[in-house]
């Protein structure tokens, strides 16, 4: 594999298990979908779980990796207010839990720029 191409191959990778995370353990994320959304949470998880997966292939194919990369990048801004619910419903578990959930919400800034350097290193 080209060096150029590790930052959005293993970005793939973590989309492709935080994607299939979404089906195999989805009560846990329907627990952030905030409520203000059309729908119901598991239909919610269902979809950015399916968007993951999508965007995870796309990162792994040389041709459409530059699309990809910046689609993912918006996809990490659009998850952030799930972060923001997911941090204010656990504001009174332990503390581990709760530092756990605070320390989401600066993880999509490193999240967002692992995107857009895999959005540089193209096809």
């Amino acid at each position: 594999m080209p060096r150029s191409a590790r930052p959005a191959l293993l970005l793939a990778g973590l989309l492709a298990a935080a994607g299939i995370a979404h089906f195999v353990a989805p009560r846990r994320f329907d627990a952030t979908v905030p409520k203000a959304l059309p729908g119901s949470p598991r239909a919610w998880t269902q979809a950015s779980g399916a968007a993951e997966l999508v965007l995870a292939a796309g990162l792994a194919n040389p041709a459409t990796r530059q699309a990809s990369a910046r689609a993912t990048a918006l996809f990490f801004v659009a998850v952030f207010p799930a972060n923001v619910k997911m941090a204010y419903d656990w504001r009174n578990r332990p503390t581990a839990a709760k530092s756990l959930a605070y320390a989401r919400l600066p993880l999509q800034v490193p999240l967002i720029l692992w995107a857009r350097k895999a959005a540089r290193t193209g096809q």
